[in-house]
Parts: structure tokens; C-alpha cells; sequence
């Protein structure tokens, strides 16, 4: 019989694909106040909470390996309409409409779930669908 697996400690990374990376950057930190942690002709590396980044790639440039000092991170790329949902204290749903309004960006959805949680959908210039989820979403959030 085999072992079970060793446990996974959490979700480390969320990557996106945009055509301009400028333009996302601007929408993530302008639409959502995020800083970023690292930058370059290819990516941008954003705190998204503890031990979680988001990461904007330009598009076609992870089609190849990048070899660095430490290694090579090995190519990937996604296309598509993404989602992915960034965590937020029930207190500031409030606060997260009045700052998504003021900068003209559409509330796009709402939900409340079973559990007590709420939801709130946009989409970002490339079109992904970002979420701001309360607590009760998940058993585990």
C-alpha cells in the first residue's frame, strides 16, 4: 500500500497571461492597490497576502525555458478567459464596490454562497474573471 501523500501547505502562486503587460499592471495596482515585489521585461510578481503571489506574465514569453543562476523554470502559458479569487475581510465588501466604482470598473456579478460567503466578479483588461470572496466560500474558507 502507498503512503499517503505529504501535505501541500497552501496555494503559492496564481500566474495570468496579458497582452500588455503595462496595462494589466496598471489595473492591478491602480483597480486593486496591490505593490509589486519584482519586475522585469516579463513578468510582474505581486503580494497577495501571506505566502501568496500573483504573477503577470507577458504572453509568449515563457513559450521557451528560462535558464537562471539557480536553475530553469521550465515553459508554460495559458490563453483564455482565467479566473482566480483573491481573499477578502467581510468588513470591506463594502469598501472594495465603492473602490472598484470610482475607478470605472463594472461589477460584473455577485454571490452570496451557502455558507455565509459573498462574492463580488470583474473582469480585468485581458478579459480574466477576478473574484473577491469572503470567508464561507469553501469548508476550508
Amino acid at each position: 500500500m502507498d503512503a499517503p501523500a505529504p501535505k501541500i501547505d497552501g496555494c503559492l502562486e496564481t500566474a495570468l497571461y496579458v497582452e500588455d503587460l503595462a496595462r494589466a499592471s496598471h489595473f492591478y495596482e491602480d483597480a486593486l492597490g496591490l505593490e509589486p515585489m519584482f519586475a522585469d521585461q516579463r513578468l510582474i510578481a505581486y503580494d497577495c497576502g501571506p505566502r501568496s503571489v500573483l504573477l503577470l506574465f507577458a504572453r509568449e514569453t515563457m513559450s521557451e525555458a528560462v535558464v537562471l543562476p539557480g536553475g530553469e523554470i521550465p515553459p508554460h502559458e495559458g490563453r483564455g478567459r482565467l479566473h482566480f479569487a483573491l481573499a477578502i475581510r467581510p468588513d470591506d465588501l463594502g469598501l472594495w464596490e465603492r473602490r472598484l466604482a470610482e475607478r470605472n470598473v463594472p461589477i460584473e456579478a455577485r454571490m452570496e454562497w451557502p455558507r455565509g460567503g459573498r462574492s463580488l466578479y470583474f473582469r480585468d483588461p485581458d478579459d480574466n474573471l477576478v473574484e473577491l470572496a469572503t470567508p464561507g466560500i469553501w469548508k476550508n474558507y
